[in-house]
């Protein structure tokens, strides 16, 4: 055989594990809104940059006819290539082959990237669509799952995980997505559960469709699994860049500097906290007012709304903003906004981005259900993530920080470094009326006027406890500043932080209230 021969069979090949299962079944995918295994690939790297790796794969399998049928990749595109310029790692899974059931091979090919990722330092990003286990090759087939899981594992907290869901991702395949740091999903087609509506029926007798029982909008308003909800792929893969560009490629990496820093969004910061107290306002307007423009970019955007948590810039520096949203309950922390901000949290504190906290907080959500459903364990996980964490925590107060809320709130007290009040910080253990009911409970039942007697005793308290000074006397607030001034001081802030040095007793790891 000559070389040219030889060059033909290779140019055939390639061409043969281009088309996956087929053109029939590459537009049956396309028909469905989908985009193929490839497609995904090219839009979510930089151009020409992808390089494929372990392209002539296929199945070891023999049994139930399997061995008549073998396609080149398995089913699963793997590689590497770079977004804006930066070193990725990359899986891709082929629905139209074998409907992307998972075998021992393409779980060999995933766990070899994964592994390169982690041997180089860089992100791993997976584009799950797949069918689930493939069944021709049983326990070999879990086997591979768990490999992967393991992998997962291991990599946490040393290199970025990316997962988007890009069709079903049903069963075990689930938790792989559910171990990385952030899962994207796309309206309409993808879907994860670990028990599809057939199952749900026949254990439960609910019925339900698949979109309602583990779509994007389920899993990105109710169950908080899905980090991003986007309209289609193509947002999926573009906002996969887009977070890239705010994260370390490892955690020994530098956090990403931007020399342009635009002028944040016009916001009069000085007006923008009502008169009343109780008057809610829009948290986001504060952080836009302040940050980077258009440099915010909210993660758990549609999930326990009464918390903003996301990523920004602010003077070029990328940083990690936590704040309570006064428009949504008060702002005040529950079980699944502690849940949210304190995965947050440990994801900053993990790649060394430095937190900025906006505190607006009235407390933790009274009430049997929030007690019932572990509201105490639950609001110690953002407390111990806070506390845990070790890179430059920065925090404004903006109006309300009450009772143990405040201290939760990335305090001075739990190591907040640098610690800032505007002058409608209000902090106390608990509101006016509350306190004045506890504190003057006998001069209210004997007033000849109770009504006219707790207005007074409230304006009393309020200008006694309600403001920043008290805090500011003991240290706990290193200025009170006006809202104008916030940009600067954050910014100064972060670069005397820049060399900050700091770190846990020694440990193999500590035991948060999971």
């Amino acid at each position: 055989m000559s070389t040219v021969d030889k060059t033909q069979i290779l140019n055939e090949m390639r061409e043969q594990a281009k088309l996956g299962g087929g053109e029939a079944r590459i537009q049956k995918q396309h028909d469905k809104g989908k985009l193929t295994a490839r497609e995904r690939v090219d839009i979510l790297v930089d151009k020409n940059s992808f390089v494929e790796m372990d392209m002539f794969v296929s199945h070891r399998c023999n049994d139930f006819g399997m061995e008549e049928q073998k396609f080149l990749t398995d089913g699963v595109i793997t590689g590497y290539g770079t977004i804006d310029g930066r070193k990725v790692m990359v899986f891709s899974q082929d629905f139209t082959i074998f409907g992307g059931s998972l075998s021992e091979t393409f779980a060999q090919k995933i766990c070899k990237v994964m592994d390169m990722a982690l041997k180089l330092g860089i992100p791993v990003i997976g584009l799950n669509d797949s069918g689930g286990a493939r069944i021709q090759e049983g326990v070999v087939s879990l086997a591979g799952y768990a490999d992967i899981f393991l992998k997962n594992t291991m990599a946490s907290g040393v290199i970025p995980q990316i997962s988007a869901v890009l069709g079903p991702c049903a069963g075990g395949a689930v938790y792989s997505p559910a171990i990385t740091d952030f899962i994207f999903m796309a309206k309409g087609t993808s879907h994860m559960f670990v028990t599809g509506p057939n199952v749900v029926k026949t254990v439960t007798h609910e019925n339900v469709t698949m979109e309602d029982l583990g779509g994007a909008s389920a899993h990105g308003e109710k169950s908080g699994v899905a980090h991003f909800t986007c309209e289609n792929e193509v947002e999926v893969l573009q906002n996969i860049r887009k977070l890239l560009s705010y994260i370390p490629l490892n955690n020994l990496d530098e956090v990403p500097f931007y020399t342009e820093s635009p002028e944040p969004i016009s916001t009069d910061l000085d007006t923008i906290i009502p008169e009343n107290p109780n008057k809610p306002y829009d948290m986001h307007n504060v952080i836009e007012g302040i940050v980077d423009g258009d440099s915010f970019f909210e993660v758990h955007a549609e999930y326990a709304q009464n918390i903003i948590v996301g990523f920004s810039r602010i003077g070029g520096h990328s940083i990690g903003v936590v704040a309570n949203q006064p428009a949504h309950l008060a702002g005040v922390l529950d079980i699944d906004s502690s849940i949210k901000a304190a995965r947050f949290v440990r994801f900053c504190d993990a790649f060394n981005i430095p937190l900025v906290t906006f505190e607006d907080v009235p407390g933790f959500l009274p009430g049997t259900d929030q007690e019932w459903r572990g509201i105490i364990k639950h609001g110690a996980k953002l407390l111990y993530a806070f506390a845990e964490a070790t890179v430059p925590k920065l925090t404004v107060i903006t109006r309300k920080a009450y009772g143990g809320a405040y201290d939760v709130m990335s305090s001075k007290h739990i190591g907040g470094d640098i610690n800032l009040a505007w002058p409608t910080a209000e902090i106390a253990v608990m509101g006016p009326k509350g306190a004045v009911e506890i504190v003057w409970k006998k001069e209210l039942a004997n007033a000849d006027n109770p009504e006219e007697k707790m207005e007074e005793l409230q304006n009393n308290y309020r200008a006694k406890f309600a403001n920043p000074y008290v805090a500011a006397e003991r240290g706990y607030i290193d200025d009170v500043i006006h809202p104008q001034e916030t940009r600067g001081r954050l910014i100064s802030g972060l670069e005397l932080l820049a060399t900050k040095v700091s770190s846990n007793p020694k440990k193999k790891h500590g035991n948060i209230p999971l």
